[in-house]
């Protein structure tokens, strides 16, 4: 019973993320084929638009190590976990600010 446990505790994290960037990466394959990927007026605005799903990896990775940190998780499947949220949260703000109206300068 605990070896089975110990085998869930080490493969959810790999399932949840692995089903969130397969999820991302089909969206985004499905909207690159429609072509109807999120376009800005202005370099800036464009940059930011293309630097918001990475961000979204990098900053929950960050809070990864924060929560291995202050809570008794192994940190190796905090990490990929984190990272798998953060891709689904920066896909969330790529649609959000895609469908924004205004640019920046």
């Amino acid at each position: 019973m605990g070896s089975a446990l110990e085998i869930a505790r080490v493969l959810l994290p790999v399932i949840l993320a692995g089903g969130i960037a397969v999820f991302v990466v089909f969206r985004m394959k499905q909207k690159f084929k429609k072509g109807t990927l999120g376009k800005k007026d202005s370099r800036i605005a464009q940059s930011i638009l293309d630097s918001l799903i990475p961000f979204g990896m990098i900053i929950g990775c960050i809070a990864a190590v924060l929560i291995s940190i202050f809570f008794p998780v192994s940190l190796p499947s905090t990490i990929g976990l984190g990272a798998g949220i953060g891709l689904l949260f920066g896909y969330f703000a790529y649609e959000i600010y895609r469908k924004e109206g205004g640019s920046y300068s």
